[in-house]
This record gives structure tokens, C-alpha cells and sequence, in this order.
């Protein structure tokens, strides 16, 4: 390679993974106030499962942190694993996970090829660096006919913050940091799926509404999800107190409700797929189909040079 020479195999590092590991082990002792995200979204996943029509031998969960699989023991879903494993990247937070825990890099999954039937990731591949490499990892974890879905922070997560403090900033200093990290945008997941290997790949978005009292009641809960901006790029000068304090004003100026109490927005972007198997359905081949849509509807077929009504 010559020197000007760029290399374009290696995605950009946008987050900082070892800082994102400091912070999720300072919140795992508290994590448990903190989780009612990745709590509903573990519950959407077991929802998928339990509508599957088979059962699962050896499942690995991505993250999410504790207290998830608790809530399992109440469902159709634990009696359709047969046994199952939990991870994290943080240390602490796998310390406090109860079933079979281990501790590992999404980003290098330290799993054996078609060893596992099924993987679910609450809320922890928004943080990777290369998804779609996460993604082909997860796909080679898999036994043929083995099921993946995940749940991931989408574009317009805090968008609300985002936007008080960039124009709090602006205002204040003239200039702008990227003081909230990037999320996923509203991208075809189904997509992303489709290139990692998957078959079969739906996708969709739910977004959720919380109410806080402040800026600073919002703020503490991302701290103690450690959820905090872990961006590569991220200024290295803490914010000031008044940069905040405009912050706050300016999104309960645009923000709240009638109570005064502001809204956040968690936008939460949900893909599932399986790995490759032969039985699997097939989509037929265009022009193959024996019987006329006109007839199924029972109305008359018109060419496209016909007009309606006449």
C-alpha cells in the first residue's frame, strides 16, 4: 500500500468500546433502577420466540444486562430453551448475570460456527462499530434454520436533547460538538439481514414516549442505563454548567406539556431473521403463478390502456 493510500476494509471507529465498557461497569451496581428499556424490549424479543413454532436447544442473549431473564420463568419462552447463555461487554455487569454468564466483544464473537439456535440482542448492537459484520458473525454462530432478532437504538432516539443542546450551544458558543452519539437511522433492517446471510428478514420500528420532570431527571437516567455518548470524536472538555442550563430551558420551551413535564423519545428499530436451511420457503419466480389476481378478487381485469368507468 502506498502511503496516500487509503484503507476502506476497515470500518471508521465511531464509538469508543473501552470507554462504553467503563461505563456499564460504574452503572451495573444501580442497573436495576435503569432497565425498563431494555426490560420492554427483552419482553418484544421473548414475544417473536414464543411465536415460533419450534423450540431451541442452545441460545445465546447479547447484552441487556440483568434482571432480563428473570421475567422468563413467568412465560411460554422458558420452556421452549433448552439452555441458554447470557453476555456482556462489561465485566461487572456480566458478573450480575444469573444465566450462565459470560463476558465477551460483540464485535468479535468468540463462538464456533452452526453452534447455537438461537440469538436475540436487546439493546446492544446500536454500539457496534461494523453491524453488518456483527451481523454475519451472528449468522455463522448458527446452525442452519437458526433464528436471530434484535432490538437496537434508532435515528431518532433523544432527539429532543440532541436538539436543545445543539441549539443551546450554538447560541452560547457559535459553534457545535457532537455531544449525543449517532444512532442507527431509519434504515431497512431487513436489508442489513439480507447482506449478513439471513433469509427470510423482516424488520420494523416502535417508539416510545417518556415523561421526565427536567433535562437533569433525563440525563440521570441515561447515565445510569450507560447510555452515555461514548463517540470516538466526542469533545474532551467537559461541557459547561450553563450550556446545560440553557439546554434545559430551551427543551422545556419546546418539549413539554401542558404539566411542564418534557418528553423524550426512544426510538427503537426491531430485525429478525434465520440462517440458511434448504426447507426453508422460497419466494417463486416471477411470472409463475397459475392463477389470476382478478379472479381471487373476483372483479374484472382491465389492461393499462383501459380507463376506469368506461
Amino acid at each position: 500500500m502506498t502511503p496516500n493510500a487509503t484503507d476502506t476494509s476497515t470500518p471508521p471507529c465511531l464509538f469508543d468500546r473501552d470507554l462504553l465498557r467503563t461505563r456499564r461497569n460504574r452503572s451495573a451496581s444501580n442497573i436495576h433502577n435503569y432497565h425498563f428499556l431494555a426490560k420492554r424490549c427483552f419482553e418484544d424479543l421473548c414475544d417473536r420466540v414464543e411465536s415460533v413454532t419450534r423450540d431451541f436447544d442452545r441460545a445465546l442473549i447479547l447484552g441487556g444486562g440483568p434482571g432480563l431473564t428473570s421475567t422468563m420463568a413467568e412465560r411460554h419462552m422458558d420452556t421452549k430453551l433448552e439452555w441458554y447463555a447470557q453476555s456482556d461487554l462489561s465485566p461487572k455487569m456480566a458478573a450480575r448475570l444469573t444465566a450462565s454468564p459470560l463476558c465477551l466483544d460483540e464485535e468479535i464473537l468468540p463462538i464456533a460456527d452452526e453452534c447455537l439456535d438461537l440469538v436475540l440482542a436487546p439493546l446492544s448492537l446500536h454500539w457496534t462499530n461494523d453491524l453488518p459484520g456483527a451481523l454475519v458473525q451472528i449468522n455463522r454462530a448458527l446452525k442452519p434454520d437458526g433464528f436471530f432478532a434484535a432490538a437496537l437504538f434508532g435515528g431518532s432516539t433523544l432527539t429532543e436533547l440532541r436538539q436543545s443542546i445543539m441549539a443551546a450551544e450554538t447560541e452560547l458558543t457559535e459553534g457545535v460538538n457532537a455531544r449525543v452519539s449517532p444512532f442507527a437511522g431509519p434504515v431497512d433492517m431487513a436489508q442489513l439481514l439480507q447482506r449478513a446471510g439471513f433469509t427470510l428478514p423482516v424488520s420494523d420500528v416502535d417508539r416510545i414516549t417518556v415523561r421526565y420532570d427536567n433535562l437533569f431527571a433525563l440525563m440521570a437516567d441515561i447515565r445510569g442505563m450507560g447510555e452515555t455518548s461514548v463517540l470516538t470524536n466526542r469533545p474532551r472538555t467537559p461541557a459547561t454548567r450553563a450550556l446545560f442550563l440553557r439546554a434545559a430551558e430551551i427543551y422545556a420551551e419546546r418539549f413539554s406539556d401542558s404539566d411542564g413535564r418534557i418528553r423524550a423519545t426512544f426510538e427503537i428499530i426491531h430485525a429478525a431473521g434465520w440462517a440458511p436451511h434448504p426447507d426453508q420457503p422460497k419466494p417463486k419466480r416471477p411470472g409463475s403463478a397459475t392463477t389470476r389476481l382478478a379472479d381471487a378478487l373476483g372483479v374484472t381485469e382491465k389492461s393499462l390502456g383501459e380507463k376506469a368507468g368506461r
